[in-house]
């Protein structure tokens, strides 16, 4: 099978039990969101030379291919997708990213103020991530005021993770005594 099925010409697009929806529905919206994202945390990942941002910018990945999944069942199939045993999000991984932020800030101490981007390549992917993150994390909100049925954790992850990222901007300048 190619990749281009041609399905989507039409301005359609699946979620997950093949359920097709308009490209503009706002799960396709925050899903899109989720996908940049996680490319831009991948870019993070990848321009950083410190084995404590990649390690955990990895985990984080994996933590958002569960929520896309979520995010990408209709209301009418989330007993499929429980059934299937597909990945989900958990207090746990929001609990692990609260974690994070102790260990750096026990690490560096609190950091305060505004910070200007660009101080170093590693610390600039990580703001675009970070506000990537905010973005997603304003379409999941988006999608609960409009009583689409998405975990509230996924809310309270999205912005705990902004925050990591934040964190490990900051701790990543300081590394390089930027």
């Amino acid at each position: 099978m190619s990749t281009a099925t041609k399905t989507g010409d039409q301005g359609l697009t699946s979620l997950m039990f093949n359920r097709r929806v308009s490209k503009t529905h706002p799960q396709v919206e925050a899903l899109g969101g989720l996908d940049e994202l996680n490319s831009a945390i991948g870019l993070a990942r990848a321009s950083s030379a410190y084995p404590f941002i990649r390690q955990n910018l990895e985990i984080i990945q994996k933590d958002l291919v569960g929520l896309m999944g979520e995010l990408a069942t209709l209301e009418e199939d989330r007993v499929k997708y429980e059934q299937a045993g597909f990945a989900r999000l958990t207090g746990q991984q929001t609990s692990q990213l609260d974690a994070l932020v102790k260990t750096i800030e026990d690490q560096q101490g609190s950091f305060r103020g505004w910070a200007t981007p660009g101080q170093s390549m590693a610390a600039a992917t990580l703001d675009l991530a970070r506000t990537v993150c905010r973005r997603t994390e304003r379409n999941v909100c988006g999608l609960l005021e409009k009583g689409f049925s998405t975990s509230p954790e996924s809310l309270v992850y999205l912005n705990r993770l902004g925050d990591v990222l934040w964190l490990m901007a900051r701790w990543s300048e300081s590394q390089t005594g930027t």
